[in-house]
């Protein structure tokens, strides 16, 4: 048997990140009794708060926990459900108790740790996961890597596993990580029982398709937001960096420095997302072939341009157009 405490954050926990794991687990039980594979259920599950009642949604919904982190003296895995990612700070200020039990559990039991999406965020604030690759939602990406810059961010992963720590993608990706601890700790029919129950795609890896490239202008650097908004203003045009920070009166180096601090990205792959975002509202809303779209954002290689624009998507500007493009999907 294993322990499994599916903890439950105070305020605005996505409920369906607490629900989720509940049900797979409880139905991987259901799967392994029924077909006498287990006398016995394989997960203890425990719902598990800072208080035994947990209210969200401004009173909508409440949750009545199991146990306490004061009850729950050892856990096998410790699931981290998603906070809502416009409050994803403050909620982890109310919720900071839950990081010293979650570390306690690590160090003395060897507890296996899951995080859901922006549960991502409690995990990094308890140094477990320094020096070891984790993902999150695609939006929260760059604060992430700006708050924890000890932690191998993977943007692309839908799950990442590293020495008994795992990481799931954004929002309903987590599926896919509970997929996987099902078919690491059950074995691959009971994995596959889960994916057919609840309809999920069992090889889904990569999540750059679904990104929305938001434009990075929360910082103070003036310059740097002058050379932002000339690169969204100029796709069609080819931009060299040089060029560019000669227009701006300074150093290529110091301009190199300064975009990377404020932004996350340097110079060039800045130009490059932004050029591939808007290749990408291109090829969904348009019938442009692959051709007229690559030389509309100034590139002309064929090579060079399906390249860059697999890297950032995870996948080809063809097959990219054949799944979103709603004129195709009307047919």
């Amino acid at each position: 048997m294993k322990h499994v405490s599916i903890i439950v954050p105070k305020s605005n926990v996505v409920l369906s990140s607490v629900v989720g794991p509940y049900k797979v687990f409880s139905s991987v039980n259901a799967f392994l009794l029924e077909s006498g594979k287990s006398e016995t259920p394989f997960f203890n599950i425990d719902l598990v708060g800072i208080d035994k009642t947990t209210v969200l949604y401004d009173g909508a919904f409440s949750i009545n926990c199991t146990a306490t982190i004061n009850d729950i003296n050892k856990t096998d895995l410790i699931i981290i459900p998603a906070a809502i990612p416009q409050h994803v700070l403050q909620e982890l200020e109310i919720n900071y108790a839950f990081v010293p039990w979650i570390k306690q559990q690590r160090l003395l039991h060897n507890t296996e740790i899951a995080s859901l999406c922006f549960g991502a965020f409690l995990l990094a604030e308890t140094g477990l996961v320094d020096h070891k690759q984790c993902t999150t939602h695609w939006a929260g990406i760059e604060l992430f890597k700006q708050r924890y810059p000890q932690i191998d961010v993977k943007p692309e992963k839908i799950v990442t596993d590293e020495e008994g720590i795992y990481s799931s993608g954004g929002a309903y990706s987590f599926l896919n990580l509970l997929i996987h601890l099902v078919q690491k700790y059950c074995g691959k029919e009971a994995a596959i029982y889960v994916s057919k129950m609840f309809e999920i795609e069992i090889d889904r890896d990569n999540q750059n398709q679904f990104a929305i490239f938001k434009s990075q202008k929360n910082h103070p650097d003036a310059l740097v937001r002058e050379a932002q908004i000339y690169i969204e203003n100029h796709t069609t045009e080819k931009i060299s960096v040089e060029e560019l920070s000669k227009k701006l009166a300074i150093s290529n180096r110091n301009f190199i420095r300064r975009f990377k601090k404020a932004t996350g990205n340097t110079p060039l792959e800045y130009i490059q997302r932004v050029k591939v975002e808007t290749a990408k509202h291109a090829l969904e809303s348009s019938l442009q072939t692959i051709n007229e779209v690559m030389f509309s954002i100034g590139y002309s290689d064929t090579k060079a341009f399906r390249n860059l624009f697999k890297r950032y998507t995870g996948l080809t500007p063809a097959s990219y157009k054949q799944k979103y493009n709603r004129e195709l999907t009307t047919y």
